[in-house]
C-alpha cells in the first residue's frame, strides 16, 4: 500500500488498497456520457511485431468508457498499416489510425510547411500532435488521454485511473499526469532518478526558489509518458518533437493551467516497458540522446520563464548536480537494500558520469542557440492560418481508414 502524503504544489492521488477498480469503471462509464474520452496511442510500425501492443489492444476491449481510440503511427509501410487496421478491428470502440507515413498525410505536412507553420521532425511529438488535430476535427470528445504502446504489463485499470481525475466532474482537474514504480529485481528509470530530479534540485540550490522548479519537482515521475487532459488544452499547447516532449508538455501546462487544476495519479503497482541502453559513447542514441534533448528543453523552458542562465551558473550547476546525484545514489542504495533489490552502485555512478557530459554538451548548445529548434505550431495557430485545415485533415485520415 502506498503512502498518502501530499508533497509539492501539485495534488497527488494515491493508489490505496486494491484501487477500487470496479467502482472507477462504473463511474467512468456514467461520467463519460457527458465527457467523452479519446485515447491516443503513439506508435511505430515495428511495434506491431512486439507483444506489448497486442496486449494493450486486448486490455482496451474492457475500457468501455473510451469513445475514440486513435493509433497515430510513424515509420509504417502499407503492409503494417493494414496489420494495424486488422488489430484495431477487434476493439468495440470507434478506432482510427493516423497513418503519418501515408501519402495523404504527407501531403498534409507539405501544405503546413508551405504555409510557414512548424511541424517538427518525424517523432513522437508530431505523432501525438497529429492525433490531437484529428480529435479536435471530430469534435466528439472532451478529454484526451495518452500512453505509450510498449507497456508489457498493461491493464485497462491504468487508463481508467489516468482518466478518472479529469472525467469525474466532482474532481474536475484539467490535467492529470500518471506516475508509477519501475522495479524488477532492481530499480529502473535512471533518467528521472539520476538526471532530472537531481538536476532540478541542484538548480534550485543555485538560483534559489523558482515556482517552476517547485512545479517540476512536485511530480513523482515527471518524465512519464502517460497523461490525460481537457481537449481544449490540445488546441493551445505547443509540443516539442524530440525527447524533450514530456518537459515541454509540463511547461505548457504550467503556463496554461491554474496549478489547482493539475494533479498526478498513481496508475499501477509496477510498470514494465523496454529499457534504453546508456550509449555513453554515442550521443545520438539511447539514454544519451534522451538526456541531451531533455536537458536542452529544460534550459530553454527555464530561460523562457525569465531565469538567468549564464556561463557561470551552468558551470556551477555541473558541480552541484554531481553532489546532488551522488547523494541521491546513496539514498537509492539504502532503498534497494531494505527491499532486497539488486543495486550496482558502479553502474549508477557511471550513469551520472555520462549525464554530466550530456549536461555539459546541452549547456554549450543552449549558450550557442538559446531558442533552439522551433516547437510544433499549436492547433490554434494552425486554424488561424488555415481555417479549413482540420476538416481537410479529418478527410485525409478518414480516406486512409475507409
Amino acid at each position: 500500500m502506498a503512502d498518502f502524503y501530499q508533497t509539492g504544489i501539485v495534488a497527488t492521488l494515491h493508489r490505496l488498497g486494491d484501487g477500487g477498480t470496479e467502482k472507477i469503471m462504473e463511474d467512468l462509464i456514467e461520467y463519460s456520457r457527458h465527457r467523452p474520452v479519446a485515447l491516443v496511442l503513439p506508435s511505430l510500425g515495428s511495434e506491431l511485431e512486439q507483444p506489448a501492443l497486442h496486449g494493450v489492444v486486448k486490455e482496451l476491449k474492457k475500457a468501455l468508457f473510451i469513445k475514440q481510440i486513435i493509433l497515430s503511427m510513424n515509420r509504417t509501410d502499407e503492409k503494417q498499416f493494414r496489420q494495424a487496421k486488422d488489430l484495431l478491428g477487434e476493439l468495440p470502440q470507434e478506432s482510427t489510425i493516423v497513418w503519418n507515413s501515408g501519402t495523404r498525410i504527407q501531403a498534409v505536412f507539405e501544405k503546413l510547411t508551405e504555409s510557414g507553420l512548424e511541424i517538427g521532425e518525424d517523432g513522437k511529438g508530431r505523432n501525438c500532435w497529429m492525433a490531437y488535430g484529428y480529435i479536435l476535427a471530430c469534435e466528439q470528445c472532451d478529454v484526451i488521454a495518452l500512453h505509450d504502446c510498449d507497456i508489457l504489463n498493461y491493464s485497462h485499470e491504468l487508463v481508467a485511473r489516468l482518466c478518472y481525475p479529469v472525467v469525474n466532474p466532482s474532481i474536475d482537474f484539467e490535467f492529470c499526469k500518471g506516475y508509477y514504480a519501475r522495479v524488477s529485481d532492481r530499480m529502473h528509470g535512471r533518467v528521472t532518478r539520476l538526471l532530472f530530479t537531481p538536476l532540478i534540485r541542484a538548480l534550485w540550490q543555485i538560483v534559489g526558489y523558482q515556482r517552476i522548479l517547485h512545479f517540476f519537482d512536485s511530480f513523482r515521475y515527471p518524465l512519464s509518458g502517460e497523461f490525460a487532459m481537457k481537449t481544449d488544452l490540445a488546441r493551445i499547447n505547443r509540443i516539442p518533437n524530440d525527447w524533450g516532449l514530456e518537459v515541454g508538455i509540463l511547461s505548457e501546462i504550467y503556463r496554461n493551467c491554474a496549478l489547482q487544476r493539475v494533479c498526478q495519479v498513481d496508475i499501477c503497482d509496477n510498470y514494465e516497458h523496454k529499457h534504453q541502453e546508456l550509449s555513453h559513447d554515442d550521443h545520438q542514441k539511447g539514454l544519451m540522446r534522451m538526456t541531451l534533448d531533455i536537458t536542452k528543453a529544460l534550459f530553454r523552458v527555464l530561460a523562457a520563464e525569465g531565469m538567468l542562465l549564464t556561463h557561470g551558473i551552468l558551470n556551477t550547476l555541473l558541480s552541484a548536480y554531481v553532489r546532488t546525484a551522488e547523494d541521491t545514489i546513496t539514498r537509492y542504495s539504502a532503498d534497494a537494500k531494505i527491499n532486497g533489490l539488486f543495486f550496482e552502485r558502479h553502474e549508477e555512478e557511471m550513469a551520472v558520469h555520462a549525464f554530466v557530459e550530456a549536461i555539459r554538451i546541452a549547456a554549450q548548445n543552449f549558450m550557442e542557440d538559446p531558442l533552439g529548434a522551433p516547437q510544433i505550431s499549436n492547433w490554434k495557430r494552425v486554424t488561424s492560418a488555415l481555417p479549413n485545415f482540420l476538416e481537410e485533415l479529418k478527410c485525409a485520415v478518414d480516406e486512409d481508414n475507409a
